[in-house]
């Protein structure tokens, strides 16, 4: 069965820099979707992929997978980690023509 190691971006909706250690484990999904008509939700036969397995570093990921007998597949890290530039607010009312 195989899964996916990565680390994930962070949401829009944050600012802060909480979550962005972890390293998730989850299941590439191997069985059909399927639409209920009824509701408008989408379903799957497979539970695996409701599970996702947090890690603080990529090697513990790599450890788990490898133990269980896991195919998996590590995606590499892309996230921008540089440090934003600092501005102050005068910065916005200086003059930029010349």
């Amino acid at each position: 069965m195989p899964v996916r190691i990565y680390k994930p971006c962070r949401s829009a909706m944050q600012s802060g820099r909480g979550n962005m250690k972890r390293w998730l484990l989850v299941h590439i999904p191997d069985a059909k979707i399927y639409h209920d008509p009824l509701t408008g939700w989408t379903g799957s036969e497979s539970m695996t992929e409701q599970v996702s397995l947090s890690f603080a570093s990529r090697e513990e990921a790599i450890a788990y997978a490898s133990r269980e007998g896991l195919d998996y597949v590590v995606e590499k890290d892309v996230r921008d980690t540089s440090q934003p530039k600092r501005k102050r607010y005068a910065d916005n009312f200086l003059m930029r023509y010349r």
